[in-house]
């Protein structure tokens, strides 16, 4: 693993960029609010933790969806690829450093619900330190997923529609905004085909508000890794 390369990555095309484009950074967490508003408006506010807790997730997500379309761009049309084959870095540094870079523009937004969480008293000691944790799960699930689905694309035209919809698919039809209990067991199986259900439903196990649905966790485990050999299959590194 080369992790100078990787903290480079993430220093230039990450943390630099929330200062290059802070109208990205600004839609990322404006996306999650807008369900908290509208959670909190039509449940009486019944919800309202589910939406906070969703929103973390959500923001992690989205940017972990838009590395795969951003590393599918970079592919087809700047040929950035390109130039790292012929060098020590590999596609898992490649995939890392374009994963946590992104990880590093969802900081604004996760720094907005962690000032709304610490208002409504959700967070201690325990459950921080083990969302936390579910957090990277997320990232690693998400971009693992999101690099297999994006490196299937073969002309760039088609990369952000693509990247438009697998963020509805994968961040507002699984229980991320809502308690999974309300979804039938077959819908629930069908939505655990995504990472993002799993950590939503151990995360509300975490905070009380559902359930701990343990079976969740070999799932998870076992996506992440799946998906990432695929991904890192499907990126082609070196032509053959």
């Amino acid at each position: 693993m080369n992790l100078r390369f990787i903290g480079t990555f993430i220093w230039y095309y990450g943390i630099r960029s929330i200062k290059r484009g802070p109208s990205y950074i600004i839609s990322s967490i404006l996306y999650p609010l807008v369900f908290l508003f509208l959670i909190t408006i039509f449940s009486a506010g019944r919800y309202l933790d589910y939406a906070v807790i969703g929103g973390f997730i959500s923001i992690v997500a989205m940017n972990a969806i838009y590395s795969g379309s951003d590393m599918a761009f970079q592919r087809l049309q700047l040929r950035t690829q390109d130039l790292f084959v012929a060098t020590s870095i590999g596609p898992a540094d490649y995939m890392l450093g374009m994963g946590l870079s992104y990880l590093a523009t969802s900081l604004p937004g996760i720094l907005v619900y962690a000032i709304i969480g610490a208002y409504l008293g959700l967070f201690g000691l325990a459950n921080a330190l083990l969302f936390t944790l579910l957090l990277i799960a997320v990232l690693l699930g998400t971009m693992a997923i999101s690099f297999t689905i994006f490196g299937f694309i073969k002309h760039v035209r088609n990369i952000w529609g693509i990247a438009g919809i697998a963020s509805i698919l994968l961040t507002v039809l699984p229980p991320t905004f809502y308690p999974y209990t309300l979804l039938p067991k077959a819908l629930l199986y069908a939505f655990m085909l995504s990472p993002i259900t799993e950590v939503s439903m151990l995360s509300q196990g975490v905070f009380g508000l559902a359930p701990a649905a343990y079976y969740a966790i070999p799932v998870l485990i076992i996506e992440i890794a799946i998906y990432s050999g695929i991904g890192i299959k499907l990126m082609r590194w070196r032509e053959k």
